[in-house]
């Protein structure tokens, strides 16, 4: 078993749309465990820096503008490869790619709103968990 930690960040949409239980049921009925949890408002500083990948691109600003519209629910989820279990839970980003059963399948309605983010890679998930939790707000 290759236990791991991931970042999972309900999005503005979701949060609005009132996804939340939903989302975390799901989460947790696919045998994940949340490991902290809290509902932030990201500022632009956060922001450049969540997305700081995709500096210099188009749709960068759209990004920023975007995920600073509202609160968001950023939780540290941990399971048996957790990156690659969240990912295949989530969905392809377009939501029209989305396989039915995924949670972008089922509830995301645009590429741009898709709902909920999930880190790609280990070393990505741990530069994100830090972003928004301190080691003392992660249940051991």
């Amino acid at each position: 078993m290759a236990i791991q930690r991931t970042f999972v960040m309900i999005k503005p949409d979701g949060v609005k749309r009132k996804l939340i239980g939903e989302i975390v049921g799901r989460i947790e009925r696919k045998g994940l465990r949340i490991v902290a949890m809290k509902m932030v408002k990201i500022d632009k500083t956060i922001a450049n820096k969540l997305y700081e990948e995709h500096l210099g691109k188009s749709f960068f600003n759209e990004l920023v503008e975007y995920i600073t519209s509202g609160p968001v629910l950023c939780m540290v989820i941990e399971g048996d490869e957790a990156v690659k279990v969240m990912r295949t839970l989530i969905g392809a980003t377009d939501p029209k790619d989305a396989l039915p059963g995924t949670i972008r399948g089922d509830l995301a309605l645009s590429k741009g709103e898709n709902v909920i983010h999930a880190s790609d890679a280990e070393e990505k998930a741990k530069r994100e968990m830090a972003l928004f939790f301190s080691t003392n707000e992660i249940i051991e």
